[in-house]
């Protein structure tokens, strides 16, 4: 089950880069974190999962919340399919400056 979140995880945070380095934005780092909630139940579905996602700087033009978004709705098929049984929200951080 662990290893849905990982996939999760990594199929939106490889569209997102994808998505902005086709808008010439490059990344120097993003950091996806997946929290979530299992049914009491067996077969223990995921029922609601919630990512993070942490970006070092904010992107240009329309920013990370979009690319995030066309990733979640149309693109990644791992969200697409634990849609079924869960409810996916997402929230995205701007990291500040390492100094």
């Amino acid at each position: 089950m662990e290893l849905l979140l990982l996939a999760l995880g990594a199929c939106t945070a490889t569209d997102v880069v994808i998505i902005l380095e086709k808008k010439r934005q490059k990344l120097e780092s993003l950091e996806v974190i997946c929290s979530s909630e299992r049914a009491a139940e067996p077969p223990a579905v995921w029922t609601k999962l919630e990512m993070l996602y942490r970006f070092p700087r904010q992107p240009r033009r329309r920013g990370g919340k979009a690319r995030i978004q066309l990733s979640e709705d149309k693109y990644c098929s791992v969200a697409a399919i634990l849609r079924k049984t869960a409810t996916l929200s997402w929230r995205y951080e701007i990291l500040p400056p390492a100094s």
